[in-house]
């Protein structure tokens, strides 16, 4: 999948180039980010929440700044995976700036993300509006950012630095994330795609079931917060207003109950799914 986006900002290259390089900035301008450990000047690593629909997943991302030319071009690549809902991405950014005649700056960013495992059977409506959203959340922050605002929720981002952790010393954390930051670049633009995830433990709902290969999932397996509790968790599952949908490919049976709320993604999710 491939996403590219343009912002236009309110301050100097310089001081955007600056932000962008700052974890502090990312950890409170990226929707879904919980934690960044600041590796080195170009590692980062990052958790991020995410939720597409009625699946919720918590990325362990790996970035890396490959090539940077200030204050203008910026290119990472990084890696992530949530086994918990059996899916991982790789994903490539580019980040240009151009300044502009007023004082201003346009952001571009091209985004190269395959996602693999169960998000990726959403297809790429569903996430490509996922995308979208967080990109606008993300163009939100950052404008408040750059005007000297904050932004709410922002200083419960853990903030680390790998030497002060071998030193037995904390990083700065919760103020950290009240000041400009470098984002870990890969993990900003590009982990609106990847896709961050923000949910509650489920309750099973009186209602709610689950069959694989025509036989009842136990409760076990649907009350243990695995990929079956996540998917009747949902509203629509809490509501008892459900879209029933039952599916067969070979051996395998496939019954699913979609919160009828987001009618819109299960329709998109069918089409892909039925290609």
């Amino acid at each position: 999948m491939e996403i590219e986006k343009v912002l236009t900002v309110a301050a100097p290259a310089a001081k955007v180039w600056d932000m962008l390089l700052d974890p502090t900035v990312m950890a409170s301008c990226v929707p879904g980010m919980k934690s960044i450990e600041v590796v080195s000047d170009v590692e980062y690593n990052a958790v991020i929440h995410v939720k597409i629909s009625f699946i919720s997943a918590k990325f362990k991302l790996r970035t890396r700044i490959v090539e940077q030319r200030a204050p203008e071009y910026l290119r990472a690549e990084g890696t992530g995976e949530d086994s918990s809902v059996a899916s991982s991405l790789k994903q490539q950014s580019e980040i240009f700036l151009t300044a502009l005649p007023d004082g201003q700056t346009e952001l571009r960013t091209k985004v190269t993300v395959d996602v693999l495992g169960r998000l990726g059977t959403f297809g790429l409506s569903v996430m490509k509006t996922k995308a979208d959203r967080m990109w606008e959340e993300f163009s939100q922050n950052l404008a408040t950012r750059l005007a000297g605002g904050e932004i709410p929720g922002a200083a419960q981002v853990t903030i680390t630095r790998r030497d002060a952790q071998s030193q037995g010393t904390p990083a700065p954390a919760a103020a950290a994330a009240a000041t400009p930051a470098r984002p870990a670049p890969a993990a900003s633009p590009a982990a609106p795609v990847a896709a961050p995830l923000r949910s509650a433990a489920p309750q099973v709902p009186a209602g709610a079931s689950a069959r694989v290969n025509g036989q009842e999932a136990s409760r076990a397996s649907v009350a243990d917060g695995g990929w079956w509790s996540r998917l009747l968790g949902g509203r629509g599952a809490a509501s008892g207003r459900n879209i029933h949908i039952e599916l067969r490919r070979g051996d395998t049976a496939l019954t699913v109950d979609w919160p009828v709320e987001e009618a819109g993604e299960c329709a998109a999710w069918l089409r892909d799914v039925l290609k």
